[in-house]
């Protein structure tokens, strides 16, 4: 076999595992049985994970394409090894449920209950019911990160998961908690001056009385469901027409936003094959809640179904992070909760709209402290090697959110090689796009054909770059938080005084 076919033959079996792989995921998510028996996903392809392989991507490949397709092989390698105990712990905890006044609440349906109409009380009770169900799946998560660490460090040669991650995605950890813990110095005052004022305002209760459940019902908006009008994937079709999209005649791209019990109330993009096998599945449940994780999942799911089909594979389907795609994700969702859209799409009051968009705006804020207070805990968490305690990490999240978290919750809060990172460089992504979209076709640029093109201009281009080559190549400045500062005190800072 000539150098061409064997590097043809690795990248055809890296296609093929992703395909795979994903395609299981999505089947599970939506409560269908797997194509393929989770256990023997990888069985046929068993001679391919070694680290031979490795050696050979090592010499077929160079610069960055070495280093996609060097992590989608060690990604299938890690997922080989670790499948079994991931099965297992998985298994115990599908059975695995809370019971607060007689409901039964499973562990995936945690955030979905919290959403609805339930009492403070209730989640003080969900609370003390999943601390015992956490500390009993402790062991199960410990030994899986265990097996984990060890195989980076002596299989794969990474001393640390740190370095690991590092390689992976280009990223200095260091600098960025760095950058992080001084962004949240500087921005507590007016979270919390705000935060206090909503909260004694939504439950009657002082912030110090308050735990992540609570937060995650007030961020559900449901206190505002009374001002939106209809549905939010109606409003999605006729609004990305002025972009000449059609959602119902884009091929490749998938839409499952049927109420489903059997579905996982989380909603996912699950990208197959890009430009041409791209699904969002949604479990809707009705208001702003919708809009924003619609449009949201709009976002993955548009960026990959407008992806240049001539590009290479590795440009179209490899990724070491997903921050670009988190840029867009946000882009597309807020402006669903942007003024001129209340306003002028909604045709919601200006005092309403106003209000809602403060809110809006507050809850962005609390959520970006919450994923920088994670980044945070976690690398200490990593950097120490002192995984089984989580007094840190529930010190550090109330810290900076004010709110209680568990620290028996601590590794079940836990996403893997630092996504929370991901979120955070794409929020920064988002608000630069934002302002070089609002420069050049105005304050209502959502509006513009031309902010569409724009739009489709930058999703031609795949993952062939990582955020910060893109905003380099696409002229848009660098990647930094200023911009969602000034956000931030500009909505924020007359109500919060």
């Amino acid at each position: 076999m000539t150098p061409m076919m064997e590097r043809n033959t690795l990248l055809d079996n890296l296609s093929a595992l992703n395909y795979r792989r994903t395609a299981d995921a999505l089947a599970m998510w939506q409560g269908d049985a797997a194509a393929v028996n989770p256990n023997r996903l990888y069985e046929e392809y068993a001679p391919f994970l070694r680290l031979k392989t490795l050696n050979r991507i090592d010499r077929e490949f160079k610069g960055i394409s070495r280093q996609k397709v060097r992590h989608a092989f060690i990604d299938h390698y890690l997922q080989h090894a670790l499948l079994p105990h991931e099965t297992e712990m998985q298994t115990w905890m599908r059975g695995a449920a809370a019971v607060v006044n007689g409901q039964r609440i499973g562990f995936g349906n945690i955030i979905h209950w919290c959403q609805k109409a339930c009492t403070h009380a209730d989640r003080e009770n969900l609370q003390k019911e999943t601390g015992p169900l956490c500390k009993f799946f402790k062991p199960f998560a410990l030994n899986y990160w265990e097996i984990l660490l060890d195989i980076l460090k002596n299989e794969l040669g990474f001393d640390t998961y740190l370095a690991y991650c590092g390689d992976k995605k280009g990223i200095d950890y260091d600098f960025f908690c760095h950058e992080l813990q001084r962004l949240l110095d500087e921005t507590g005052p007016l979270y919390f001056n705000a935060m206090q004022a909503w909260v004694q305002n939504s439950f009657d209760l002082p912030l110090e009385r308050l735990n992540r459940f609570d937060a995650i019902h007030l961020f559900g908006m449901r206190a505002f469901n009374g001002l939106f009008p209809g549905d939010a994937l109606d409003h999605a079709r006729t609004f990305l027409r002025k972009w000449r999209i059609d959602l119902d005649a884009l091929e490749g791209l998938h839409l499952h936003t049927e109420k489903n019990d059997r579905k996982s109330d989380q909603a996912m993009s699950f990208l197959l094959r890009i430009p041409g096998d791209v699904h969002l599945v949604i479990n809707p449940v009705g208001g702003w809640i919708d809009l924003e994780t619609i449009w949201h999942e709009l976002g993955h799911g548009l960026s990959a179904a407008l992806t240049s089909p001539e590009l290479p594979f590795i440009d179209r389907e490899l990724a070491t992070s997903y921050s670009l795609s988190e840029s867009f994700a946000f882009l597309i969702q807020n402006i669903g909760l942007s003024l001129p859209f209340l306003r002028q799409f909604l045709d919601i009051p200006r005092e309403e709209a106003h209000r809602l968009y403060y809110y809006k705006t507050l809850k962005d804020l609390a959520l970006f402290r919450r994923y920088a207070a994670k980044l945070i805990a976690e690398h200490r968490m990593f950097h120490t090697g002192e995984l089984a305690d989580g007094e840190p990490y529930a010190t550090t999240m109330q810290r900076h959110t004010g709110f209680y978290h568990q620290p028996e919750s601590h590794l079940f809060d836990l996403v893997p090689e630092f996504y929370c990172l991901d979120y955070l460089l794409g929020w920064m992504g988002e608000a630069a796009m934002e302002a070089h979209l609002r420069e050049h076709f105005g304050e209502a640029w959502m509006f513009s054909p031309g902010a569409g093109s724009r739009l489709k201009q930058w999703w031609l281009q795949g993952n062939r770059l990582d955020i910060f080559a893109f905003f380099e190549f696409n002229a848009l400045g660098p990647l930094h938080a200023d911009l969602l500062i000034k956000r931030w005190e500009r909505v924020l800072g007359d109500r919060s005084k």
